[in-house]
């Protein structure tokens, strides 16, 4: 690489405002060729802002952006296109209703003479582009019928597909686990061998330091620095990000006693759900955190949503408070003598309506509680969901604003905030850090251990295996759709969890990238 080449990316003096919030303020720093850079900092930092400027999606209010060189004014995202710009988005942006193929080559479909889609060579291209890739996803798949990991792996196929020399990555990892992780390192790397560019979001500093040359670390919507990744600690880059220092990332567990143990709020009993889960025995008790753990497609899925009623049971039983209960439908794991609440896998699609404003999103499973005589107590609703917002440090615009127009990390903390206001009295929270900074990580770690102090029961999964150790007083570990491991006290460790999740492998031989976290 020759060291007179002119920066892959040039943001000098960048400001963008949104009404009253400026979301990035006189911002500048360079990326150099060839090189993956890391874009790191709190949700609402300006990264996103960032990433979106780039993209052509918005336009700055001042400053200027140059490409190689090139100074550019990227009006909209066929100008970042033909300067050679892709992005593959956090919030994906799939047309449900199309195929992947469909989705892959939109909206630069090869065409015949006629004007007709080549389908057929349009078809060979993207499986060879797979093949290359790694990717086993059926091309002629319904994009809707993809789990959240797989739209991912698309999103991230699809901006390599228009062969970019500068790919924007919009915390790819938030969606993926495990081998998926291995898998983009080795996406990132080979893209890096051929010459591209990459600039990374994410929240997760072992990526980062796996996969990023340098970094930038943006607060407040102010450039605060920009160093070598190995020129900096983890402890300064998260004094960095948040503007103060975290003691201890973890909360203490509570300490282990000798009294006989409470009797479970919730129970399944040989429990069989969707297509994988089958014969799942397991108890939530007030009072604790019980982290279940797998990899991707081993049933979590199904077990957090029939614990919700979103899912049917197939066979067994679930029991609340000792009495069986049958959940035909979310509503009834809503109702005031169960308080079931459920973070889902997917916030845009299933956690939020993200064209209804903050507070509509957070009183919708109580607004009973704010209504006299069929009509609702504005004020009351207002002071409620204030309170529910600024435990999870939401600012006070999320009010009035639609959800849709905040970051993914604050998109997630509005849909937590939503079972706070609903005084569950027992969550289930599935992979709830998704998208969220180190600060307010510390944070909801915090909420939960709180949350089961005073007597609430936590269903707990995460992507991060850290995560799991840390907080949980019991894991469970799902393999094929199975409890395959039990694991408590000093027996829950990284190791012994992943061994279990991939099956009961040697732990010596899991796989680095796997442990990632």
């Amino acid at each position: 690489m020759s060291n007179d080449r002119p920066p892959a990316i040039a943001i000098e003096g960048l400001s963008k405002a949104f009404g009253a919030t400026r979301a990035l303020d006189d911002v500048s720093f360079t990326v150099a060729p060839g090189t993956v850079h890391a874009l790191l900092g709190e949700n609402g930092a300006g990264k996103s802002t960032t990433m979106k400027l780039l993209s052509g999606l918005i336009e700055p209010d001042a400053g200027t952006i140059q490409v190689d060189g090139r100074a550019m004014r990227l009006r909209k995202p066929r100008d970042a296109h033909r300067a050679g710009i892709q992005t593959a988005f956090q919030e994906l942006t799939l047309v449900p209703d199309l195929t992947v193929l469909e989705n892959m080559i939109m909206p630069y479909a090869p065409v015949g003479l006629a004007g007709t889609m080549r389908k057929r060579a349009a078809g060979r291209a993207v499986a060879e582009h797979f093949d290359r890739l790694d990717v086993s996803i059926d091309p002629n798949a319904l994009a809707a019928s993809l789990d959240l990991a797989e739209r991912q792996k698309i999103e991230i196929a699809r901006a390599l597909f228009r062969q970019p020399q500068i790919l924007l990555l919009d915390e790819p990892t938030s969606a993926l686990a495990g081998g998926d992780v291995a898998w983009l390192g080795r996406i990132v790397a080979d893209a890096k061998r051929r010459g591209v560019t990459i600039l990374f979001i994410s929240h997760r500093m072992p990526e980062v330091r796996e996969f990023c040359d340098r970094l930038t670390i943006l607060r407040n919507g102010r450039h605060i620095v920009t160093c070598d990744v190995d020129d900096i600690t983890d402890a300064a880059v998260v004094e960095k990000i948040i503007g103060r220092s975290i003691s201890k990332t973890f909360p203490p567990k509570p300490a282990q006693s000798d009294a006989p143990a409470a009797e479970p709020v919730l129970e399944l009993r040989g429990v069989s759900a969707g297509t994988k889960l089958r014969d799942i025995d397991l108890d939530l008790r007030p009072g604790e955190i019980h982290g279940v753990a797998g990899l991707q497609g081993m049933g979590q899925v199904a077990l957090f949503r029939a614990c919700f009623g979103a899912t049917p049971i197939l066979a067994g039983e679930l029991r609340v408070d000792g009495r069986p209960v049958r959940l035909s439908s979310p509503a009834d794991a809503l109702h005031p003598s169960l308080r079931i609440g459920l973070l889902p896998e997917d916030r845009k699609s299933e956690g939020l309506f993200l064209k209804l404003d903050g507070s509509k999103n957070a009183t919708l499973p109580t607004i009973a509680r704010f209504s006299r005589h069929g009509l609702i107590d504005r004020a009351a609703e207002r002071e409620a969901t204030l309170a529910a917002f600024r435990a999870v440090e939401v600012d006070d615009r999320a009010i009035y604003m639609p959800a849709g127009s905040f970051s993914g990390g604050n998109q997630q903390k509005i849909a937590i905030a939503k079972w706070i206001l609903a005084e569950s009295r027992i969550l289930l929270l599935f992979d709830p850090t998704r998208g969220i900074d180190v600060g307010t990580k510390h944070q909801l770690y915090q909420l939960m251990r709180d949350f089961a102090d005073a007597g609430g029961a936590v269903l707990f999964h995460s992507t991060e295996v850290p995560e799991l150790v840390h907080l949980s007083d019991r894991v469970s570990v799902l393999y094929e759709g199975e409890i395959v491991a039990r694991l408590e006290g000093d027996a829950i460790s990284e190791i012994s969890v992943m061994a279990a999740a991939l099956g009961g492998a040697d732990p010596v031989a899991v796989p680095r990238l796997e442990m990632i976290h």
